[in-house]
């Protein structure tokens, strides 16, 4: 699992360090292949295992309709492996740094099942919508239904 956020760099050529606990999180079986797509304005990064259980989802949805369509065509057909190196960094394709707008200062964050990369800018901008949101009654319902 994939827990809490941590400030990077990434360099001039696109690459990222994994911190260690992320890495710890990815099974033996994995290797050191990760999938990486884009969402939200920032990046998305899944261990193999875990995107083959999206992949399998997305397939077997009965719904064929236009939004699903694109969303497969834009998340899918947008994705690459990424193979970390011996110095645990990742290279991010230009398509998708130029997506997120990493640029120097990066965020990663762990979500449970996956993690997350961000430009500084864009995660500093999903914060403040956030505490925004937390005003609002539907919202915190939402949030109160997981007991907290």
């Amino acid at each position: 699992m994939y827990r809490g956020s941590s400030f990077h760099t990434i360099d001039v050529k696109g690459r990222i360090i994994i911190p260690k606990r992320f890495r710890d999180a990815i099974s033996h079986r994995d290797g050191n292949r990760l999938m990486v797509s884009r969402m939200d304005k920032s990046l998305v990064v899944y261990a193999l295992r875990e995107w083959e259980k999206i992949e399998s989802k997305i397939l077997s949805l009965a719904e064929k309709n236009d939004n699903m369509r694109r969303f497969r065509r834009v998340f899918i057909g947008g994705a690459f492996e990424c193979v970390w190196d011996k110095q645990d960094r990742i290279l991010v394709p230009p398509t998708l740094r130029e997506y997120a707008g990493l640029d120097k200062e990066i965020v990663l964050v762990g979500v449970l099942d996956h993690f997350e990369i961000w430009s500084r800018e864009n995660w500093d901008k999903e914060n403040a919508t956030m505490e925004k949101d937390m005003k609002k009654e539907e919202v915190r319902n939402e949030i109160a239904k997981l007991g907290i």
